[in-house]
């Protein structure tokens, strides 16, 4: 008989932990406090930009770049199955990725061949880019995006199509602190929720949902927030300079982003961040200052020490596992994270070693 696993969270990473285990022939629940696959207001999984690339990875320690890298591989075959399955296209794009100065080349270059990532001297000019630290460039050209919201309508289809069950706008109670086992969970509304192995992948509302049994669980809401452009001339690959970064769509339309903001659970949009961006965007692309800003909004990341997320059980508590702080990687790290989550629930040898990302005792 197939173990039935609850999985608390319906973001990019719940939804690609459920595939895995679908493909183990495990029964799935995803529980969900808003709508799996809508724009709800502070949800990264739809808010971020789909760069499937962890920005300046020489920063990054080894399992950081161990799950990035390895979640960047497995997006063709994941898109290609979704289109094939859904009809839906999480329209995956090879974009490319420009690194204007300033910027540490020497460490950028070991690292791009040490991962085997192919990277050219390039001129910003060439790209129609101006760079305001000069024009000495790096390009990735292999370096491949995709659109969240369509990855994850995508997603929710696949996951209706193999039976998934998805308890959307339920909300979970934080467990108790003498929890030792979970036979059920029970939602704030009273209801239990019963299961065999429960999965944690709330992103920024984890340690919320955990606190009383993971108090060293370092997790908290990061706010990023964005604007959207479509200007006459987009540029033809993700421009990157100092933190910031312009993403350009496959249907004409740019991102401009992103900020980091310690401000709790506020998914609200501020004046002085869209001057802000406006202002750097149109720093890198000067028709910028005379376009329109379609729109502005905001997500909130599960923010973590070193971009470091715990992937594993829990050490106390016999049958729940996490699977959540992927900060700003949680699409890039996600099909990674999932298989080696989902391996680990199964009793299978998962594809690394799990322990640089367990839960700090």
């Amino acid at each position: 008989m197939s173990q039935h696993v609850l999985i608390a969270g319906g973001g990019i990473v719940g939804c690609l932990t459920a595939m895995q285990l679908v493909a183990r022939g495990c029964k799935v629940t995803i529980v969900e406090r808003n709508k799996i696959a809508s724009q709800t207001s502070g949800e990264s999984s739809w808010a971020g930009t789909g760069i499937m690339f962890p920005l300046l990875p020489w920063m990054y320690s080894d399992h950081v770049n161990t799950l990035t890298h390895y979640g960047a591989s497995c997006y063709a075959d994941i898109c290609s199955r979704l289109f094939q399955e859904t009809g839906i296209d999480p329209q995956m794009l090879n974009s490319g990725f420009l690194l204007l100065p300033p910027f540490d080349r020497e460490a950028a270059l070991a690292w791009c061949e040490r991962y085997q990532v192919k990277v050219e001297e390039a001129s910003a000019a060439a790209f129609g880019i101006t760079s305001p630290s000069g024009d000495q460039a790096l390009w990735l050209p292999e370096i491949n995006q995709v659109r969240p919201p369509c990855l994850m309508h995508a997603l929710r289809t696949w996951l209706e199509n193999h039976h998934v069950r998805l308890l959307e706008h339920t909300e979970l109670k934080p467990l108790p602190q003498d929890t030792t086992r979970l036979k059920s969970w029970q939602t704030t509304t009273g209801e239990w929720l019963e299961a065999d192995r429960f999965i944690v992948t709330s992103g920024a509302w984890s340690f919320e949902l955990l606190k009383e049994v993971a108090s060293k669980l370092q997790i908290k809401p990061m706010r990023g927030q964005i604007l959207l452009y479509k200007p006459e001339h987009n540029p033809s690959t993700v421009v990157f300079r100092e933190d910031f970064y312009l993403v350009p769509r496959q249907d004409g339309y740019l991102l401009a982003g992103s900020t980091l903001e310690d401000v709790g659970f506020d998914a609200s949009t501020t004046d002085s961040v869209r001057e802000e961006i406006r202002a750097k965007a149109a720093a890198l692309l000067p028709e910028l200052q005379h376009q329109p800003i379609i729109k502005h909004w905001s997500g909130l990341r599960p923010g973590t020490p070193e971009n470091l997320p715990v992937i594993g059980p829990h050490p106390a508590v016999e049958n729940l596992y996490l699977n959540t702080g992927h900060f700003r990687y949680g699409l890039t790290m996600g099909p990674g994270s999932a298989s080696l989550v989902a391996a680990l629930v199964c009793g299978e040898k998962p594809w690394t070693d799990p322990t640089p990302f367990s839960l700090p005792q």
